[in-house]
């Protein structure tokens, strides 16, 4: 392992949250026992984990859906690499739910195999470079991104840690992950999902956003600011000036041409 700075731990180069991550549980991740109704949402920060997160919660965990439950998103699907809370992945009960921001080639050799269900979240990355940049203004344990230039040029540089779904039919997107989870919802449900699920309610639900891991266990850089911002397409135009936004289109394309995705960059243009 490698300590770059005192933000990053880079390990097989791949950078982690160095304040955050156990060097000792990542080194020996491959022997990780993956169980065969473990589900993982695996997403590249800022790209719709923790809406992802809320979703899968609603879906599997009825006290959650009708609120007879007090328990945090985060204690129902933590973090893999980042276990905040120190929980007892091992002992936990099935089905265990993870989320990760881990790349394909460090995932436990049991996912790589494909016995657990996986659920991958991607975003188009000027939106996530964007997301990126505004957090790492706000969280203690990210180095601040001062101004948009410096950001980018460390984003397209790999030197951040480490694309998210864009929800935009939010009774599509759920219907399509419980099939895939093979999960029965009544259409009461749904509605329940629906409606606990959208971007407003999730930012106003203690429960469901991170403002509080992020202000008692995290840290924060000032009082202002959300761990939920704004949960839209398209913002990165309002950020990107011309010559950048030109600039990341030709390292994008250079670097990504043949990836089979389709990105949704501007609504109003698709």
């Amino acid at each position: 392992m490698d300590n770059k700075d005192t933000y990053l731990l880079n390990f097989k180069d791949y950078n982690f949250e160095s304040s955050l991550v156990d060097a000792d549980f990542i080194e020996n991740l491959d022997d990780f026992e993956i169980r065969d109704d473990d589900v993982f949402i695996i997403t590249y920060p800022k790209s719709g984990t923790i809406w992802t997160q809320q979703i899968l919660s609603l879906i599997y965990f009825e006290g959650h859906r009708n609120r007879t439950e007090d328990l945090a998103t985060l204690d129902r699907i933590p973090f893999l690499e980042y276990n905040i809370r120190k929980m007892d992945f091992l002992n936990r009960p099935s089905p265990r739910l993870f989320c990760s921001h881990l790349p394909y080639y460090l995932v436990p050799k049991g996912i790589r195999s494909k016995k657990a269900k996986i659920i991958y979240v991607y975003r188009n990355p000027k939106d996530v470079m964007t997301s990126y940049f505004h957090f790492s203004n706000l969280v203690v344990t990210l180095e601040a991104g001062n101004d948009m230039e410096h950001f980018m040029k460390r984003f397209l540089d790999g030197n951040v840690f480490s694309f998210g779904f864009v929800i935009r039919d939010l009774r599509s997107s759920v219907l399509k992950i419980s099939r895939f989870l093979e999960k029965e919802l009544s259409e009461e449900d749904v509605e329940a999902i629906v409606k606990q699920a959208t971007f407003q309610n999730m930012k106003s639900d203690p429960k469901a956003n991170y403002d509080e891991i992020l202000k008692h266990e995290i840290g924060k850089r000032t009082d202002e600011g959300h761990f939920l911002r704004k949960g839209t397409v398209g913002d990165w135009k309002h950020h990107l000036t011309v010559e950048q936004n030109e600039r990341f289109d030709k390292i994008f394309e250079r670097n990504m041409k043949n990836l089979p995705l389709k990105f949704i960059w501007d609504l109003n243009k698709e």
